[in-house]
């Protein structure tokens, strides 16, 4: 899983086919430096691949892994600059003291939910308190954030909009003001 030290390169491949997701990582590693933080079967027979570096090695490693896996990919993510929230809340869930307002993301796609996550965190004043990575999920995925109303809505602008442009989005919503009996299944 992913580790909690400071990542500032991301890059994702999600492919339809498990034997390709192999087959791309071996490539990949094989002609970058790299470090592989997540590698495994998501729901719908899909292959995930969350890797970092430094920009030159992710950049190769991502262009290997997409060159390997040209028909079979799913979706893909080469991110410089990653917010630390989101790497913090890829597959976890993060506690957080804010309970003002809840925001969700809904995408087909586990890489467009990091994606939104991103171009969230980086709009408002918000924390990521999970990226869900499709484990029985159909295939989608999800990302929560926490955060003052205003800055919630700021922030979910930004990561629809993200969403929308890759027509991945299946569905968003903002709590205000959640009842504390759901605070279990938030956090």
């Amino acid at each position: 899983m992913i580790s909690e030290k400071e990542i500032v390169v991301l890059g994702a491949l999600e492919f339809s086919s498990i034997v390709v997701g192999f087959m791309a990582m071996d490539e990949m590693v094989k002609i970058a430096p790299i470090t592989i933080l997540d590698a495994r079967t998501i729901s719908s027979g899909k292959y995930l691949i969350i890797f970092s570096g430094d920009v030159a090695s992710v950049e190769y490693a991502f262009r290997k892994g997409r060159e390997t896996g040209i028909d079979f990919i799913v979706d893909s993510l080469f991110l410089p600059m990653v917010h630390q929230d989101v790497v913090s809340a890829i597959g976890k869930t993060i506690k957080s003291d804010h309970w003002d307002a809840i925001g969700i993301i809904e995408t087909k796609s586990v890489i467009s939910s990091i994606e939104a996550a991103d171009a969230a965190a980086k709009a408002g004043k918000v924390k990521i308190i999970e990226i869900r990575t499709a484990d029985g999920f159909g295939g989608k995925s999800y990302v929560k954030m926490t955060g003052a109303l205003t800055d919630v809505q700021t922030s979910m602008e930004s990561g629809v909009a993200k969403a929308k442009a890759k027509n991945t989005l299946v569905m968003d919503v903002i709590l205000p003001q959640p009842h504390m009996e759901i605070k279990p299944f938030f956090m």
